[in-house]
């Protein structure tokens, strides 16, 4: 079966070389995955096209030396021809995140085929009516945030007038019942915006730093898994909610 029809966006990681402190994107990645990460999304806007490949081999192997090449989907964000470049050295690489200015759904859909799993970040402007109506026929979530703004994505969450949307939690509860597909939510989020999070009803977060700038990204990824799961299986967390840095 396809990971497409049953892949899980609970706990989504965003990571690429300039998020890591100088450490290997493999090690941080290997941490996260280990620690209960469902997601991994490879993106960068420093890399070259052939380093975004070798960071993606790397990744696909740590994914499947823990024996969960099959559970956790691989996505890179934007760039088709890495990932069909990637493709062709046998590099398992589910799927692609793309944004609304970015490569068009369609085009993405065709080269990579039914089996991909295709992402999109919603349009900040209009949110709700574009959820509501926007043609998703051709993608399999909805990216949306920012929670906080964040240095990591400074455009994440702006408007035509270049200010920043930042989504309240009453706001996010509200887009989870309207959304058609599922919604995953970041943008500067934290151990101790879990539980609202979790109580909106979305179908996962996104980190980067939280993770990946973690002093301990293992610990720290399995703190935000544990947050995660305790409040949508019994409505508590039964750890401490430190900030994550």
């Amino acid at each position: 079966m396809s990971i497409r029809k049953r892949f899980d966006l609970s706990a989504y990681l965003v990571v690429g070389p300039e998020n890591t402190k100088g450490r290997p994107v493999a090690t941080i990645i290997k941490d996260a995955v280990v620690a209960g990460f469902t997601c991994v999304q490879i993106r960068s806007k420093v890399a070259s096209a052939r380093e975004l490949i070798g960071l993606t081999r790397a990744a696909a192997q740590v994914i499947a030396e823990v024996g969960k090449a099959d559970e956790v989907a691989l996505l890179v964000d934007d760039r088709l021809d890495v990932i069909l470049a990637a493709r062709k050295e046998g590099i398992k690489v589910d799927g692609i995140h793309v944004g609304q200015a970015d490569i068009p759904v369609d085009v993405c859909r065709h080269y990579l085929g039914e089996t991909a799993i295709i992402g999109l970040s919603a349009r900040t402007d209009d949110l709700f009516s574009y959820v509501k109506t926007a043609d998703v026929s051709q993608i399999d979530y909805f990216g949306t945030g920012p929670v906080h703004e964040t240095k990591t994505k400074p455009d994440c969450g702006l408007d035509r007038d270049g200010k920043v949307i930042t989504r309240s939690f009453a706001e996010l509860s509200k887009l989870a019942k309207l959304s058609p597909i599922p919604v995953v939510v970041g943008g500067g989020v934290k151990l101790v915006d879990i539980p609202p999070l979790a109580q909106t009803g979305v179908d996962g977060f996104f980190v980067v730093t939280a993770v990946s700038e973690a002093d301990d990204p293992k610990a720290a990824a399995a703190e935000l898994v544990k947050a995660w799961k305790d409040y949508r299986q019994h409505g508590k967390y039964c750890g401490k909610l430190s900030v994550v840095n």
